[in-house]
């Protein structure tokens, strides 16, 4: 199942983003978290010291060779340049299992707190004033088109802020988006554009209340949220330790139980290849008429497959 994070900045979708991966990864679960925000933290958040370096590179440094691993032998896409971030697996296409053995995983997948990570890459020198940040993400769009994820695994993304999530199809390639609430008008705000948007292509999302200090905090969320709010995290010390360098015990029972509640939401998720596709497909479309076409020189509309049928049998029906 994949997972989303999303919420204004500063509501705390990091730091649950590392909860959560870690709440998984300590379960036994497979499970691979993804740092797909402007400010690259989850690193961090899950225990890397300040001073330490990734040595895995970042998706973004290698879209071309992730580009040739996953168009394989399909014979609608002849070249690298040929495609785009949205574009759609099809017959002939490598498609990916969680951690399997492929060079996308090999080459990008680095354990930090006991939870594998890829991370999308941070802006540098050469980004500025002319690229923008979703452009990187564009290799994490291709991971997910072309991922089979099975039961009981799992893929964590930590999402750009705010509404900025929808300046791509990205936002459709999860099972279960959780957005992260603090009780502010402001975090409100946010959560009320991006609930809206989310309804316009039918994704599900459930509200994680975070920093809830006592019972008027909650009791904002509920009369603000509804029946969104899933559940709330409170106010917590031993995050606050973990922010500032210091070792304090473990997580409060409280916010280990609202962990544990996110993961029954998404147990309980039916997965959805068709509709999966069905966004897949639709974006890609969107992408071509607005500027792909323009870009590559080519009619992108004919690398969708119209026999292709995502999801567990395509992994031997169309290998």
């Amino acid at each position: 199942m994949r997972v989303a994070f999303v919420g204004k900045g500063g509501s705390g979708k990091t730091t649950l983003s590392a909860l959560f991966s870690r709440r998984l990864a300590h379960s036994g679960a497979p499970v691979v978290a993804i740092d797909g925000d402007i400010n690259q933290h989850l690193a961090y958040a899950l225990g890397l010291d300040e001073e330490e370096v990734l040595a895995a590179p970042p998706l973004s440094a290698r879209t071309g060779e992730i580009k040739d691993c996953l168009r394989g032998s399909n014979p609608r896409i002849p070249s690298r340049e040929a495609m785009v971030k949205t574009t759609p697996p099809g017959r002939g296409s490598r498609l990916l299992r969680l951690l399997g053995d492929d060079e996308i995983h090999s080459h990008h997948v680095q354990e930090v707190g006991g939870v594998p990570l890829m991370v999308t890459g941070a802006f540098d020198e050469s980004d500025l004033g002319v690229a923008c940040y979703h452009s990187k993400l564009g290799a994490v769009e291709l991971y997910l088109n072309h991922l089979v994820d099975g039961p009981g695994e799992y893929v964590v993304v930590d999402m750009t802020a705010g509404a900025d999530a929808f300046a791509s199809g990205l936002f459709t390639r999860f099972d279960m988006t959780f957005l992260v609430v603090e009780p502010t008008r402001k975090s409100v705000s946010v959560y009320r554009q991006y609930r809206d948007h989310a309804a316009e292509f039918g994704i599900p999302i459930a509200v994680v209340g975070n920093k809830v200090t006592g019972e008027d905090d909650l009791l904002f969320l509920k009369q603000h949220v509804g029946d969104d709010l899933l559940a709330h995290c409170e106010q917590s010390s031993y995050v606050r330790a973990q922010e500032q360098g210091r070792d304090h015990g473990e997580l409060e029972p409280h916010n280990t139980r609202t962990l544990d509640l996110l993961r029954a939401a998404v147990d309980a998720r039916p997965k959805d290849w068709a509709t999966f596709q069905k966004h897949a497909v639709q974006f890609h479309l969107r992408n071509a008429a607005a500027w792909a076409n323009e870009a590559t020189g080519q009619d992108l509309a004919t690398q969708v497959d119209p026999d292709f049928q995502h999801g567990p049998a395509a992994l031997t029906v169309h290998a």
